[in-house]
């Protein structure tokens, strides 16, 4: 039996993807590596600031065609996490590239 263990995918700037699951969907995240930091660097350290704080901010990221054609993770939108009993945060790999955070998009 084989054991595959995820890490989390980085662009350029260190910007960690992560899949948010709740009852009703799933999201992909990205956390700035700074940010990330501040919440012990792991997905653990994401549900545990979420459940002290109760919500938090964060980018969204989405698969579109770059100008080349090639498939790339990108910053969707600044969106809104509430704590949840149903919420789990785990590591999302991804094969594509990356594209980090543009905070001017706010």
């Amino acid at each position: 039996m084989e054991s595959v263990v995820t890490q989390p995918a980085f662009a350029a700037d260190k910007v960690s993807l992560f899949k948010v699951i709740t009852a009703k969907d799933e999201i992909v995240i990205g956390i700035s590596e700074g940010d990330l930091a501040q919440m012990e660097g792991n997905a653990g350290g994401i549900a545990k600031a979420l459940v002290a704080k109760g919500s938090m901010s964060v980018w969204r990221y989405a698969v579109h065609k770059s100008a080349s054609g090639d498939l790339e993770q990108a910053p969707l939108h600044k969106i809104g996490l509430i704590a949840s009993d149903s919420l789990r945060v785990e590591p999302y790999a991804t094969p594509l590239k990356v594209l980090p955070i543009d905070e001017s998009k706010r």
